[in-house]
């Protein structure tokens, strides 16, 4: 029986996308090496599958009509590089706009890093 190969670094990032967009957390987990670490440059500090997984679930959960729009997307030597705009709207009604820029590392099909960069003065609805 023929090895599969793994799906190239690009339709990784489609998938993820899909994923998060549908509020499919596991597609997400299938998405992510065991070990992967999330970093986000709002805080400085690296999360686990199982935390980022946490956040995920809360954003796909309160946030109405979450999508990704001027999606500009980017196979790297070691993964993709996209930059998007999240839209959609906040628990307390408000719209929300969050211009961000996600590097990832793919290996074999899945993801070992995930670094993402924001102005986090966007998220603020978010917030309260």
């Amino acid at each position: 029986m023929p090895l599969s190969m793994p799906p190239p670094a690009l339709e990784v990032a489609e998938r993820l996308f899909a994923a998060i967009t549908a509020g499919d957390i596991d597609a997400v987990a299938a998405l992510y090496h065991p070990d992967v670490v999330v970093w986000h440059n709002t805080d400085g500090m690296e999360q686990t599958a199982q935390d980022n997984l946490i956040i995920l679930r809360w954003v796909t959960h309160n946030i109405a009509d979450l999508r990704y729009e001027e999606v500009r997307r980017a196979e790297t030597p070691a993964g993709f590089v996209q930059q998007h705009v999240m839209r959609g709207i906040a628990p307390n009604g408000t719209p929300i706009e969050v211009p961000a820029c996600v590097v990832c590392t793919v290996e074999n099909g899945k993801i070992t890093r995930l670094d993402e960069y924001l102005d986090a003065t966007h998220t603020a609805p978010l917030r309260g």
